[in-house]
């Protein structure tokens, strides 16, 4: 569990602890991302017990220096499969991260030092070592799906802060 925000001294509460996830406008919801990159990896699920397993194998847009995708706008159009995240989605997906923003608002919980609406700085995610530059073998055109059981990974379901 991520340790509280420190609070400041006369600030107002920021929007992710006072607003619920659809009362949030389109400019607070997006900045909810961390830039993590996680939710953008491959994922397979077994086919007996519904369990999801994650891969380190980028989509095809996830820029694996930036850990953003390379076409948000299109996204869905050029990679059907694509979730979106709405807080309908966010509610019923299990394979969030659990250091994903969306998934601590949903749990009323606080966001991590590291975020960067905490931190006030982007690159504190990269910098924390908890996203996904640096630990990608490709993106999925670079490899056949016999390959993708060959790459899955546990560090995209853990929480790093954890002890």
């Amino acid at each position: 569990m991520p340790k509280p925000e420190a609070p400041r001294r006369g600030a107002v509460e920021p929007f992710w602890r006072t607003k619920t996830l659809e009362a949030m406008t389109p400019s607070e919801w997006e900045s909810l991302c961390d830039g993590c990159g996680r939710c953008c990896l491959m994922k397979l699920e077994d086919e007996d017990t519904g369990a999801v397993h994650h891969t380190d194998i980028g989509c095809t847009l996830l820029d694996g220096l930036t850990c953003r995708c390379r076409d948000y706008a299109r996204r869905q159009k050029r990679v059907p499969d694509c979730v979106r995240l709405t807080p309908e989605a966010v509610r019923s997906i299990a394979w969030l991260p659990p250091t994903c923003a969306y998934r601590l608002v949903r749990d009323g919980q606080p966001l991590y030092p590291w975020h960067p609406l905490v931190s006030g700085r982007a690159a504190s995610v990269h910098e924390a070592g908890i996203s996904v530059r640096g630990r990608l073998s490709g993106n999925e055109e670079e490899f056949s799906e016999d390959e993708l059981p060959d790459r899955i990974v546990d560090w995209p379901g853990l929480d790093p802060t954890a002890a």
